[in-house]
């Protein structure tokens, strides 16, 4: 791993980065794909020369119970299509954990498979949550997949102030996919595939 770990160090300074992309102005984003219950954004990155994207969908449940099912842990494997697997390398206190999972192929294998490494914390946000998480320079790439990373990403999770029993969720997604793949495929399966994140999570909220 990339020398020691500082927890507290680590955790804050990725809570303050995803706050202040929460705080972007409306007309720094553009719309990369709508549904009829969620809306993908993105404008260009500050950390590497992709993209920042930003999704956000009601869903019909309590911020807790959906957080518990995005964060790492025993739900998120059970119902997200992208993941084909997850591995806790280290749990600390605080709602901190680092983790290894991999990712399927998409767009007909064009996006082959990946594995990260992530360092994830979740934290009380307003009257709601925060999950967020942030790559690591970790071990051995496993066979057949390519080594991604994700620059500082997160879920805002908030209840509805006129019905706490909706929630407002809000990510925000800026992953190197590294190997070489063409910008416009890039977008195309980052889009296509936080809208369907939505869809998987709602069935399994729904279960």
């Amino acid at each position: 791993m990339e020398g020691p770990l500082d927890i507290s160090s680590k955790s804050t300074k990725l809570q303050n980065t995803l706050i202040q992309y929460h705080c972007t102005k409306e007309d720094e984003w553009y719309v990369a794909k709508k549904t009829s219950d969620v809306t993908v954004w993105r404008k260009p990155s500050q950390e590497f020369g992709g993209s920042l994207y930003k999704a956000q969908g009601i869903v019909d449940d309590g911020t807790t119970r959906i957080v518990d099912y995005i964060r790492p842990g025993p739900y998120r494997l059970e119902w997200d299509s992208i993941m084909t697997s997850m591995d806790i390398i280290k749990d600390f206190e605080q709602g901190c954990c680092v983790m290894r999972y991999t990712t399927a192929g998409q767009l007909w294998n064009i996006v082959s498979p990946r594995e990260f490494v992530d360092f994830s914390y979740t934290t009380q946000y307003e009257d709601g949550l925060l999950s967020c998480g942030v790559s690591l320079e970790h071990g051995n790439v496993q066979p057949n997949c390519v080594r991604g990373f994700n620059h500082p990403c997160g879920w805002f999770c908030v209840p509805l102030k006129d019905n706490p029993n909706y929630s407002l969720l809000t990510g925000y997604i800026q992953t190197d996919l590294r190997g070489k793949l063409p910008q416009k495929t890039v977008d195309f399966a980052m889009a296509s595939s936080l809208a369907n994140f939505y869809t998987d999570l709602r069935k399994a909220l729904m279960a």
